[in-house]
């Protein structure tokens, strides 16, 4: 008996690229994901981060903002040049400013360091199977601003 394509996909593993310069850290969040299914491939710099994701790409990046040469933001921006892999940011950077500017350029969640890996597993459960909502302004360009900051000239 044949399988409809939607159940083929459910029980093919999701891959998650966890981006982190913190070795504990990429082997905590590791074993997290392996014990609920993911596949994990790991990056501990924003040039690796990139390079990884386009030799082999994704379904889910976790991302650290303070990675050595590029850092978070920029990987960001790099991989929304050609990608809508769901992101997840996961950074010691907790500030409004940064949460904001994470969200804007193109992250899907943001969750601050220390964090709860259940919660962070949760949230990659989440947008490995939620669609990504396409971020673009209202001329339809991707920005790595809002629209209202877009429109309003900034």
């Amino acid at each position: 008996m044949d399988r409809r394509p939607e159940e083929q996909d459910e029980e093919v593993p999701k891959t998650v690229l966890v981006v982190d310069d913190e070795p504990k850290i990429v082997e905590v969040v590791g074993d997290y994901l392996r014990s609920a299914g993911f596949v994990v491939t790991t990056a501990a710099d924003g040039e690796a981060a990139v390079a990884s994701a386009r030799a082999r790409p994704p379904d889910l990046v976790v991302l650290d903002l303070g990675l050595p040469g590029l850092d978070g933001l920029d990987v960001t921006r790099e991989l929304r040049r050609s990608s809508s892999v769901p992101i997840i940011m996961l950074t010691a950077r907790g500030e409004e400013a940064d949460r904001v500017l994470g969200l804007e350029l193109g992250a899907d969640d943001y969750l601050v360091k220390p964090f709860s890996p259940r919660e962070l597993l949760a949230r990659c459960g989440r947008s490995c199977v939620a669609p990504r909502a396409h971020r673009r302004t209202p001329s339809g360009s991707r920005s790595g601003t809002s629209w209202w900051t877009s429109a309003a000239g900034r």
